[in-house]
């Protein structure tokens, strides 16, 4: 039997990335940029590769710092939101109808899968490292301890328990 909340703003369970994940993945996608555009320019067969490389180069910096500003931030569980440390509302409470973190489901590492009511779903957005949502769909880990995102995921469950 979950208590009942007084103050619904109240966090519940935070996770976010850890600084050896956010650090090893931050780097190889800065090393693999730079590399990439290193080659084009000293070893490209032809303009059409340089160009190639020069591109996903490019990409590759691109998503390091995307990376690095989504992991910048922390997940918060409440009793009526799943949000983002920057406001970004990921799924309300009531609207959630499943929640899978088994082996085979597809799931960031080290995280769950939510899945919630139909017309509920939100505009698609990635937030590497962190969570994603793709309609009714949202994967919560990536970056993240296994530990902080079975607590959080233990809490929606007991929390759907309730409800239900």
């Amino acid at each position: 039997m979950l208590p009942e909340f007084n103050d619904p703003n109240e966090v519940l369970a935070t996770t976010r990335a850890s600084s050896g994940r956010r650090a090893i993945g931050l780097t190889a996608l800065g090393i693999l940029g730079l590399f990439l555009i290193y080659v084009a320019f000293t070893s490209s067969p032809g303009l059409g590769w340089q160009v190639f490389l020069l591109a996903m180069g490019g990409l590759a910096l691109w998503m390091a710092d995307k990376m690095r500003r989504a992991t910048a931030g922390a997940i918060e569980l409440t009793a009526t939101e799943l949000r983002d440390s920057d406001g970004t509302v990921i799924a309300r409470v009531e609207d959630i109808i499943g929640l899978d973190r088994g082996v085979f489901a597809f799931k960031p590492s080290n995280g769950f899968l939510l899945r919630t009511k139909p017309g509920t779903g939100g505009d698609r957005i990635w937030r590497p490292g962190l969570w994603w949502r793709i309609g009714r769909r949202i994967g919560v880990g990536g970056m993240t301890p296994g530990s902080q995102t079975k607590f959080m995921s233990e809490i929606i469950s007991a929390m759907m328990a309730e409800r239900s």
